[in-house]
Order: structure tokens, then C-alpha cells, then sequence
């Protein structure tokens, strides 16, 4: 199969979080974060945005719209169409999607390949595993990450304050229970799942579960909080204080198709 081309750059509670809302609306150092449907992010913060795994419409994502936004810098966890579709994006984003370090407009971008799949990344090769800090909060995409965090990748990763991190299963990334071992190893203080089931996917297509198996074993340690929408502001000083919080975005305006 012929590679696609790209354009490598190398260089608490639910009133709490409504003011969360209006008092970050008001600072300069905050980040937004969009979800786009299953793995795909927009990050805006410090002037720049940074798209992660925009998706071709198929199987898990059939029902979602396109994510078709402006991005300054988009980064990649692999090349499959439901992380790795940056073709069509709008404009002329850099677009980087190998383990390494990146500099792009004063921010640090570092890329940490795990494997893709439970056989040492033979059958769908490597994940990267996107750490950056925006807006001064230290923000972790584990992508596709479908293998226990080793001591070196544990130290690559750091301590993050905000962690995307895929729950639904399959073969090719984190099922509940292994979300949870992620997650006792990194210690977030946001927590955000991805790749799940939702109404948007083709049901013969696509072998993940809901978010709901994660949430009822994480809502037995952490915090758990519902938004009405697709995005969320944060800042250094909405993070929680002690323990972790999850933040489950809604889908609804995402899916053209149930």
C-alpha cells in the first residue's frame, strides 16, 4: 500500500465546574478543548491549535462528523483512518506523527511510541503518545496506547494534570480494566476518555464498549462529570486540589447518523 504523504514538522461537582466556566472564560492562561468524536481533539491555547487524530467516516467513527477544522499543528498517534486521516484537513497544518521531540511556536511537543496492540505492536504497530504543555497545564494523549506503561515510558510521560486516555477496548487499545491500571500509574488530575462505543458507530464495524463499563469502575475512586456539551476551558487553577476528576463530553451534536 502506497504511504500517504504529509507535511512533517521536525523543529467535584457540577456547580463547581460551571464556575470553573465563567471565571476561566476571563484568563489568559487557559486551554479549550473540543472533542471531535472518538480519539479527536482540538486544543486551543497560547495563540496556536493543535488537532490530535482527526478520522476518516468508518466503522467506530461512521456516524461522526468530519473533524474539518483549522488546526496550526496536528499530531498523529498512527496512520489507521480512525486516527490518522489529516488528508482533507482545511488550510495548511504542520502535521507530525513520529516519536521524537518537536518544537512549534515555543512549545515543546514530545511524541512516545508504545505499541499499538497487545503483541508488542506486530499486529498494529506503534502508538504515539502525544505530551505537551499549553496554557500551563501538562496535557497527555495516550492515543491508540494499548500496552501496560513501563518504567521508561512512565518516566517520559511525567506527571500529567490533563489525560486523554482510550477506554473501550478492542484490539488495538485500552479496555476498562486496563485504563484503570494506566491510570493508577500516571495519576492525572483530569481524567478524559476516548474510543468508546457511541450511537455514531457502524454496530457490525466496530467491537468497543460503551464508556459506562469504564465509568462504573472509576466512578468508585474519582469524581465524575457529564457536560452538556463538546467543550470544556480549563486552567491551572480549575484542577482539582486532591484526586482525580473524570470529564465525560457529550456526543450528541458529533453524529449526523444513529
Amino acid at each position: 500500500m502506497q504511504r500517504r504523504k504529509f507535511l512533517i514538522y521536525t523543529g467535584a461537582s457540577l456547580a463547581s465546574l460551571v464556575s470553573w466556566q465563567s471565571y476561566q472564560a476571563q484568563t489568559t492562561k487557559s486551554v479549550t478543548i473540543q472533542w471531535l468524536g472518538h480519539m479527536s481533539f482540538l486544543f486551543t491555547g497560547e495563540g496556536i491549535k493543535v488537532l490530535v487524530n482527526p478520522f476518516a467516516t468508518l466503522g467506530c467513527t461512521a456516524g461522526y462528523r468530519l473533524p474539518s477544522v483549522e488546526a496550526d499543528l496536528v499530531l498523529l498517534s498512527s496512520f489507521l483512518l480512525d486516527e490518522g486521516a489529516a488528508e482533507k484537513l482545511p488550510g495548511n497544518p504542520k502535521v507530525v506523527y513520529e516519536p521524537g521531540d518537536y518544537q512549534y511556536e515555543g512549545i515543546r511537543f514530545r511524541g512516545i511510541g508504545t505499541p499499538h496492540d497487545r503483541e508488542g505492536g506486530r499486529r498494529f504497530g506503534t502508538n504515539v503518545t502525544w505530551s505537551w504543555t499549553m496554557g500551563g497545564l501538562k496535557i497527555l494523549n495516550l492515543g491508540g496506547a494499548a500496552a501496560p506503561i513501563g518504567i521508561e515510558e512512565r518516566i517520559l510521560m511525567g506527571s500529567p494534570d490533563v489525560l486523554l486516555i482510550p477506554v473501550g477496548g478492542g484490539p488495538k487499545a485500552y479496555n476498562p480494566f486496563e485504563a484503570m491500571a494506566a491510570l493508577d500509574v500516571l495519576q492525572p488530575k483530569i481524567i478524559i476518555p476516548t474510543q468508546y462505543l457511541t450511537p455514531a458507530a457502524d454496530p457490525l464495524q466496530c467491537d468497543l464498549v460503551k464508556v459506562d463499563e469504564f465509568l462504573k469502575l472509576a466512578g468508585e475512586k474519582w469524581s465524575i462529570q457529564r457536560l452538556d456539551s463538546n467543550q470544556l476551558i480549563l486552567s491551572t487553577s480549575s484542577l482539582p486540589t486532591e484526586g482525580s476528576m473524570i470529564i465525560v463530553f457529550n456526543y450528541q451534536n458529533l453524529i449526523t447518523t444513529v
